[in-house]
């Protein structure tokens, strides 16, 4: 799957405390990247986050048209993006990732200043709090400079 962590979770991965309910990802919107992302899902009962009843069943000429896509699972929430406020489509987020290397694999991430402007740039009061918290990791990270 090609996809870059960039909400909550990549939030916290980069030191904020806050905690989060769902998985953002921006992902790459082709046909063959969202069915494997159905595909990955599978056993875990996927439905329509918006629409608990229908179940998760994309076919090639719905993937066409998907720009953004919120699936809640057996293991919670992700929503599947097709870009990110302010910092653009997949590909401009994949610019402004770095890669980190998990014992399950590796893992692209939004790099920190880039999750700070798009979390100032939703505005929304957690991702407010959210963007205090990340300028005093960064801060921090620099020395205080």
């Amino acid at each position: 799957m090609e996809f870059v962590l960039v909400g909550g979770l990549a939030a916290a991965i980069h030191g904020s405390s806050l905690t989060t309910r769902d998985v953002d990802v921006c992902c790459r919107f082709t046909i063959d990247n969202l069915m494997r992302i159905q595909h990955a899902f599978e056993d875990q009962h996927p439905v329509h986050r918006m629409r608990p009843d229908l179940p998760v069943a994309l076919t090639p000429e719905m993937c066409g048209q998907l720009k953004n896509l919120s699936i809640k699972t057996d293991l919670g929430v992700i929503d599947c993006l097709g870009g990110v406020l302010i910092v653009g489509d997949f590909y401009e987020v994949l610019k402004h990732s770095l890669e980190l290397d998990l014992p399950v694999g590796k893992l692209r991430i939004l790099d920190l200043d880039t999750l700070i402007q798009a979390k100032k740039a939703m505005g929304r009061p957690h991702d407010l709090l959210t963007v205090k918290q990340l300028e005093a990791v960064k801060q921090s990270a620099t020395g205080g400079s």
